[in-house]
């Protein structure tokens, strides 16, 4: 009898901390913010890094106790989905965030989804904050989208004019995929080549994304001995190839792309043959990271394992949705008081050294603010790791 009244004792215990426990993990109510890119095939590490740089902050808000809008104090969850790099899952992925009352979705990371999934985000009041780079998305009429980093068309120049300058390039070739992202970043390398009085030596070489021997591609290429060459648009998985190939035909030019990339998917494909390689990096570097970025960094080691430098700009999307929500509350139900609110809005950057501000850009180039205020910092590789080259800005 002791022994059965001793078992409904526990039980009930054991019941009401588990209420308790309930009570206190639903103490503040979830904001959710969506993600809908790539995680899976060549381009994955552009997308993993979007998805892992937003659960890494939204894990520390929450275990610092949640994120106050006005007079509330949310737990943040992330709510992702794969498009695979396939526009028409793109806009599955999206029509999914509008289903569970999502107002705000980072990505997609690529110009054909960010692209397809407009229509649906404008009919179901969604701002998304692509990472893709056509002027149309930002421009009036539209008005959703926001770009999350440094346009190719806006870091090209910065990178050719410092080549031109510093190293004396005067001749460039493109190499680019069939695909419209990588073809589209070309023809704007192209323009901005030319606009900086340097000689455009071969425009018109392609390749298709499973390409397992880009020897072929090169060769022609090669033979215009190009001071730079430049991988338009390449992907993480496509560029140490690339790389490797103009190497071993005896290239010893200077080799750029406009797209992050990343350090552990060159050393691994392509080892020392990668040293020099220039890329846009993540918008942080060892001289402007602030404490906030460090514990950033470290938080997102400690949860996956390793880290990508592309992520000290992709940290930056949720950041500005919370803090622009934080500015103007009725954003949380109301896209248009957060556009509103964009216009204005100004807020202390967490990650950067000194007195930094968070503000959005765009005016130069789309006519309206629709784009994040991150640095510009270019990258060379170097022995396993990137090394900064210059650090630059955008209006």
């Amino acid at each position: 009898m002791k022994r059965r009244n001793l078992m409904k004792s526990s039980a009930a215990l054991a019941l009401a901390a588990s209420v308790l426990g309930s009570a206190a993990w639903a103490e503040n109510p979830v904001l959710k913010i969506g993600f809908v890119g790539v995680t899976s095939g060549p381009a994955a590490a552009w997308g993993i890094s979007n998805q892992r740089s937003m659960e890494a902050r939204a894990d520390w808000i929450n275990e610092a106790g949640g994120y106050k809008i006005g007079d509330t104090t949310y737990d943040i969850e992330i709510v992702s989905f794969d498009d695979q790099k396939d526009p028409k899952r793109a806009i599955a992925g999206m029509e999914k965030m509008a289903q569970e009352g999502i107002h705000y979705v980072v990505g997609p990371n690529v110009d054909d989804g960010a692209a397809a999934v407009r229509p649906v985000a404008e009919a179901q009041g969604i701002m998304y904050f692509p990472y893709a780079f056509p002027k149309e998305l930002y421009s009036a009429p539209a008005s959703n989208a926001v770009l999350g980093m440094v346009a190719n068309y806006q870091s090209g120049p910065a990178i050719y004019k410092h080549l031109r300058d510093d190293k004396g390039v005067k001749t460039v070739a493109f190499v680019a995929a069939n695909e419209s992202d990588p073809l589209s970043q070309r023809d704007g390398g192209i323009e901005a080549a030319k606009s900086l009085g340097l000689e455009v030596v071969s425009d018109n070489v392609t390749y298709q994304v499973d390409t397992t021997d880009f020897t072929p591609v090169l060769t022609p290429v090669m033979r215009t001995q190009p001071d730079l060459l430049v991988l338009s648009g390449v992907s993480p998985a496509n560029a140490p190839q690339l790389i490797r190939s103009a190497r071993e035909l005896g290239f010893q030019g200077l080799i750029s792309t406009e797209t992050a990339q990343d350090a552990t998917v060159l050393r691994e494909g392509a080892g020392d043959l990668a040293n020099g390689f220039i890329s846009v990096g993540g918008a942080s570097t060892p001289e402007i990271a602030s404490d906030d970025m460090k514990e950033f960094v470290k938080r997102y080691t400690d949860m996956f394992g390793e880290y990508n430098d592309e992520s000290n700009t992709k940290v930056y999307a949720l950041e500005y949705i919370l803090a622009t929500l934080n500015a103007n509350p009725a954003g949380l139900d109301d896209v248009t008081a957060f556009q509103t609110t964009m216009d204005t809005f100004e807020a202390p950057n967490p990650f950067m050294k000194g007195d930094a501000k968070m503000r959005y850009v765009g005016t130069t180039s789309f006519g309206q603010k629709r784009q994040l205020a991150v640095p510009l910092v270019v990258n060379v590789y170097q022995d396993g790791e990137f090394q900064t080259l210059f650090v630059a800005e955008v209006d």
